[in-house]
């Protein structure tokens, strides 16, 4: 377990400084690749999104995370007339309520034991994108799928994304890459079925999930330019996108970020082994 972290005030800073795609995102490799980064997200979205089959207009939605908007926005372009966005800090709750005035933001930790302020809501989806792994917190990370699930309808999805490692945990100051089997154990126990995983990465994002010192150091290596130049990272995301957003339809695992679409299991069908 990670301990000492100041998960709240780390987060209030650091997006009061940079309230944009990399303050959300790989905060050192710029804005402008990051924006490339979120063009990929995106895509990988819309696509999973859109195999739902969900009557769009109709549907509640909650994103947990929700920072800048960027999914609140991608929820909407599917027909979502409202969406409920999360987020752990008053600066993007604040700033997320004025762009979207029709929609409801609330502040909350998701990973806390105390009662939510949407606790007795149910929704058709959730959503929690890059968000979960930055639970540093072992306890508090299980405690996030258990209040999740009490937001999801009976029937209804938890879309969301992380590391998923297939080896051993993999911890810095304010982030926690688990493996997969300890995520998929929880996301089980929490009332979930796993219906699907996909890769949300492959090439542009760090391959957390490899073993391979080599490869670490190459990727390393081949960013390094967006770290020192704004706009060599916009340069070489736009090189990068086109391979990865091939990439992200062709392979079926990653060695980076996946996106993992989880069902909530109906009462009927507890204990008939879905899971």
């Amino acid at each position: 377990m990670s301990e000492g972290f100041a998960h709240q005030s780390y987060w209030e800073n650091r997006l009061r400084d940079a309230y944009d795609l990399a303050g959300v995102g790989y905060h050192r490799l710029g804005r402008r690749y990051n924006t490339w980064m979120y063009r990929i997200r995106g895509e990988v979205f819309d696509r999973v999104a859109a195999a739902l089959e969900v009557d769009w207009p109709t549907a509640s939605v909650l994103d947990i995370g929700a920072g800048t908007g960027f999914y609140v926005d991608r929820w909407h372009r599917l027909g979502v007339r409202q969406v409920t966005g999360a987020d752990l800090t008053s600066v993007a709750v604040e700033r997320l309520q004025s762009r979207w005035p029709d929609d409801r933001f609330v502040q909350l930790d998701i990973g806390s034991t105390a009662p939510l302020p949407l606790t007795g809501e149910r929704f058709t989806i959730v959503s929690a994108f890059d968000v979960l792994f930055h639970i540093v917190d072992d306890d508090a990370y299980a405690q996030a799928f258990t209040n999740i699930a009490a937001l999801v309808k009976p029937g209804g999805w938890f879309l969301w994304s992380d590391n998923f490692l297939r080896h051993h945990t993999d911890r810095v100051t304010h982030q926690v890459s688990r493996p997969l089997s300890e995520s998929a154990s929880l996301v089980r126990k929490a009332g979930f079925e796993i219906v699907d995983r996909v890769p949300m990465f492959v090439l542009m994002n760090y391959p957390a999930d490899s073993r391979s010192r080599v490869l670490k150091w190459v990727w390393t290596a081949m960013v390094s330019p967006a770290a020192l130049s704004d706009r060599a990272g916009g340069v070489l995301g736009a090189l990068l996108f086109p391979l990865e957003r091939r990439l992200v339809r062709a392979c079926a695992k990653s060695p980076s970020t996946e996106l993992m679409i989880c069902r909530r299991v109906r009462a009927e069908e507890e204990g008939t082994g879905t899971l």
